[in-house]
């Protein structure tokens, strides 16, 4: 009895760090605390479990520990900023498969009734298509497979076939458990519908792709703590879930998409009810000395951040610009779009990096009501989030999607090293406002040929 005891009130300690530690996951200032009090939390978990099970001794839990440690420290401290998103996509896999060879190890060792056999296939499937899934986001991310929506003819009756053909296979393994090539079918069929449900979506949609891989490998973690009977995992996998789908929901909201869009619709494909007008104009380039010359008197100064500036690694040359500007007499504030960069909240890890104060960081909603009064919108490697035909161009795909609405300041500055759209593929009218600037280059550099003319 005092074992057990001891194994619950773990447990209730454990799921109590899980939920103050996504509590405090919801604020930049608290969110590496946060980060501390889960993991604290799942270390907790784990070491009981082990040894309440006595699946492996002391030993063996301090040798992983150590080992996983420093994979994962060192994996962390060499992963660059740009590849992030890449690592998280690949963290949820691993939680995906994880899930999966826990259902299939179930299987072994005891007689599993009815339920039992409901929640490890679901465990399996739902890793299955988690792990698949999240390795052709890695993919995309990383541009190892193009970031272009991979439609066919009669896809989605495809897709109908195979969901039909992995729940038949389900009920036969269900009834016939024995039989365990419908196991084997079940999992092949749930890894080809993980990439069937990715390889459609586009680039532009990946942050919300990256928030539903992790809800589906939360999930996957709850089905199989149902499966094994492990209280913990299913708490920590309907939080992870929970607030995965919340996260998705509030991104979609952002992107002005519902989540059935998103994942039945390549991006670039969105069909919008009228033919987008054809952009024509000049781009009026300018030099960094110019740039200099406004932003020395300008009084307010909004900055928004894009994936180009993780490319650059230009935060900490924003942040000493910032500096400058405010030393300078300025108000500086930064403008963060939901969806800018490619995972939930890159911006805002990005600038937390430099050490910006997260006062200074401003929701859309906040700063859109007042961009006309800014003297200058800086616009960092940004693209399709201040892309304005989503306001006046009824034919373009991202038409109705809230935007930062960085055309409104009275001067706009936009650091690219080209004309190339982004990662949505949308030409962006932008660039040839009145009162837009183009400052070709490396943004880093850029910035830091503005910061000397401070000097």
């Amino acid at each position: 009895m005092g074992i057990e005891l001891l194994v619950n009130l773990s447990y209730v300690a454990a799921a109590v760090l899980f939920i103050f530690g996504l509590k405090m996951l919801g604020s930049p200032a608290t969110a590496r605390k946060g980060n501390l009090v889960s993991a604290l939390g799942m270390f907790i978990a784990v070491v009981i479990t082990l040894l309440d099970q006595s699946i492996i001794d002391y030993k063996w839990i301090i040798a992983g520990i150590i080992v996983g440690g420093l994979i994962g420290a060192t994996i962390a401290r060499r992963v660059e900023m740009t590849g992030m998103p890449e690592m998280v996509a690949l963290f949820n896999g691993f939680g995906g498969v994880a899930s999966l060879l826990v259902g299939w190890a179930a299987l072994y060792g005891f007689e599993a009734n009815t339920f039992e056999m409901i929640t490890i296939i679901l465990s399996i499937l739902i890793g299955g298509v988690t792990f698949s899934g999240s390795m052709v986001a890695w993919g995309k991310l990383s541009e190892r497979i193009s970031g272009k929506p991979m439609v066919f003819g009669g896809q989605r009756v495809f897709n109908i076939l195979l969901i039909a053909a992995i729940i038949a296979a389900s009920v036969m393994f269900t009834v016939y458990p024995e039989a365990h090539i419908y196991l084997y079918v079940v999992i092949g069929l749930a890894l080809l519908l993980g990439i069937m449900l990715v390889i459609p979506i586009g680039g532009a949609d990946m942050p919300v792709v990256i928030s539903l891989l992790n809800s589906y490998s939360g999930l996957a973690a709850c089905a199989a703590g149902l499966a094994i009977n492990n209280i913990i995992l299913i708490v920590a996998g309907a939080l992870v879930g929970a607030s995965g789908i919340i996260l998705t929901q509030i991104m979609c909201k952002a992107m002005n998409r519902s989540l059935s869009n998103v994942l039945f619709s390549g991006f670039s494909a969105v069909a919008t009810g009228g033919t987008a007008a054809k952009i024509e104009g000049e781009a009026k380039p300018m030099t960094a000395e110019d740039a200099y010359y406004v932003l020395e008197a300008a009084a307010s100064v909004v900055i928004v951040p894009g994936y180009g500036m993780a490319v650059a690694q230009a935060q900490h040359v924003v942040k000493e610009l910032q500096e400058l500007l405010e030393k300078n007499g300025a108000e500086v504030v930064y403008a963060i779009h939901p969806v800018a960069g490619r995972m939930p909240g890159h911006m805002n890890v990005l600038l937390a990096e430099a050490d910006v104060s997260y006062d200074l960081l401003l929701e859309m909603d906040a700063v859109n009501p007042r961009m006309e009064t800014f003297d200058v919108a800086i616009v960092i490697g940004a693209n399709d989030v201040v892309n304005p035909a989503a306001r006046e161009m009824e034919g373009s795909p991202i038409y109705g999607m809230p935007v930062i609405n960085v055309d409104m300041a009275r001067n706009v500055f936009v650091m690219k090293r080209s004309m190339a759209s982004g990662f949505a593929g949308i030409d962006n009218p932008l660039f040839f406002k009145e009162n837009t600037r183009m400052l070709f280059g490396d943004a880093k550099e850029m910035l830091g040929n503005i910061i000397k003319a401070f000097s």
